[in-house]
């Protein structure tokens, strides 16, 4: 049976609740600066942050990235149809639903017991049109019909590090099969120097799709430090030039490669398969400290 535990924070005495699940010790911590904001943790990695009050706050670097690319996906507010692949505190299915009201939505979230201390604890506008599953990602994307998707976001993490049967090209083949044309992959990419998981990637998604981007911080793209990018992918021109605005223009800002450079970015890395495909590697104790 899992365990729970709660600790009084500061003057408000408001909890931090943890409980076990399937992933390890999920931790949700309050936000002091946010009345009914609060920050997943999952065996101390940072994996989500909600604002219950404003949905549309994004308040992770790659997670505002994604946000630029959903922003982009379709003219300002229309509804799509979503695909998240890993669910985490569902904020990005919580941002779709706040900023494309009537949107239909899945998520794809292999841990049950985190998709309930979350529904339980961070609750789910009614309003919102979000199913979600508990199985892998990989087979919760084989049950999307064809061509459904005008949205698919992977943001798959298992201690720390995106499993290996979601890097390759069969399973971007997957990707392909359930994406409405013109539709929008975007994935977040963890790596560190000598970023050859993350040249790999770019390598992957170019053999599948026609058009890319690439949006990190650029500390990140020198192989200065272990950190997330944003790779977006399309069978359409992406708004590059918006995204560019954007990304540049957030807090912590980023730099938004595409064409030419990507390819030389890349350096020659060749595409990923199942049968050579291996996990991200693991960060670094430092990253989360």
């Amino acid at each position: 049976m899992g365990k729970s535990r709660n600790a009084r924070r500061g003057r408000a005495a408001v909890e931090t609740v943890a409980e076990d699940v399937d992933g390890g010790l999920a931790e949700l911590i309050p936000d002091r600066e946010r009345a009914r904001a609060w920050t997943l943790r999952i065996d101390g990695a940072p994996q989500s942050h909600v604002d219950l009050d404003d949905p549309a706050y994004l308040s992770f670097e790659y997670q505002r990235r994604i946000g630029h690319v959903i922003d982009l996906a379709a003219p300002p507010g229309k509804p799509v149809h979503a695909v998240h692949l890993g669910g985490g505190a569902l904020t990005l299915a919580r941002y779709v639903a706040a900023t494309r009201p009537r949107s239909t939505q899945q998520v794809v979230e292999r841990d049950a017991a985190l998709v309930q201390l979350v529904r339980r604890a961070l609750p789910l506008d009614p309003a919102a049109r979000v199913r979600v599953r508990s199985t892998d990602a990989r087979a919760g994307l084989a049950k999307v019909p064809d061509g459904w998707a005008d949205l698919i976001v992977a943001d798959v993490f298992s201690g720390a590090r995106t499993p290996a049967h979601l890097t390759s090209t069969e399973f971007l083949d997957e990707v392909r099969r359930a994406l409405a044309p013109g539709g929008v992959y975007v994935a977040n990419l963890a790596d560190g120097p000598p970023l050859a998981h993350l040249r790999g990637q770019i390598a992957t998604a170019a053999a599948r799709f026609p058009e890319l981007a690439l949006i990190a911080d650029p500390a990140v793209l020198r192989g200065k430090r272990f950190g997330n990018a944003v790779l977006a992918a399309c069978d359409r021109p992406l708004p590059v030039a918006e995204l560019t605005r954007r990304a540049a223009s957030d807090p912590h800002s980023a730099r938004v490669e595409h064409g030419r450079a990507l390819t030389d970015f890349a350096g020659g890395a060749q595409p990923v398969t199942d049968a050579a495909a291996v996990a991200s590697p693991a960060p670094p104790a430092s990253v989360f400290q």
